[in-house]
């Protein structure tokens, strides 16, 4: 299974990108709220790093290997649930995510029917399943930043508690160190009774949007 590509920069179209890695080409499939951030994320020697999901696509005569990019795990994570919806199989997935996943996250827990019948793919009634499947779940990518600023990593944490994986999730989301640390100190100051990350994020998440 391939998880992580990391190689040259060679081409892109309306939906790929491919990479060279040790003389072996790699063609990947990537959502547009991706490929229009590619130049910005290539090195300065035009090598590029992606996070990818790896499936076979069948058919009764033949397998094929496809693969998918995305910056971060994050990204994936979102495409992971997107593609549960009934009906959304990972290619339809790709074209559908033509805008920012924070913003699809927001329209998502916001019930916002229209704005989910400007993706690509996606009519009403397909809006209103991914509404119901996914409504409460997806929370979390509502905080993702839709441009990219200073790279953190992960902090390398030994204890595992809601507190330190949200700020590996806030960190992967391209907040700051000092900003994630104020947003988790000010969510707990507003809400009592965090038990878990996901009830923690939730409470950043408001506190974002109000």
């Amino acid at each position: 299974m391939i998880v992580k590509l990391r190689g040259k920069f060679v081409e892109k179209t309306d939906h790929s990108v491919t990479l060279e890695v040790q003389g072996i080409f790699y063609e990947l499939l990537v959502p547009m709220s991706v490929l229009k951030r590619i130049d910005e994320r290539k090195d300065g020697n035009g090598f590029l790093e992606l996070i990818t999901y790896h499936y076979f696509q069948t058919t009764p005569s033949k397998s094929i290997p496809v693969l998918i990019g995305f910056f971060n795990e994050v990204e994936r994570d979102f495409f992971l649930q997107f593609i549960q919806v009934s009906g959304v199989g990972p290619r339809a997935a790709i074209k559908a995510l033509n805008r920012p996943i924070s913003e699809i996250s927001r329209a998502i827990n916001e019930a916002d029917v229209r704005l989910l019948t400007t993706l690509p793919g996606i009519g009403q009634q397909k809006a209103k399943e991914i509404i119901a499947k996914l409504q409460g779940k997806v929370v979390k990518f509502g905080l993702i930043r839709d441009q990219d600023v200073a790279q953190a990593t992960e902090p390398a944490a030994e204890e595992h508690s809601s507190h330190d994986e949200a700020l590996a999730v806030l960190l992967q989301l391209q907040y700051t160190k000092p900003e994630a640390l104020a947003m988790i100190e000010k969510a707990f100051k507003r809400a009592k009774g965090i038990d878990t990350t996901e009830q923690l994020l939730n409470e950043i998440y408001k506190q974002r949007m109000s």
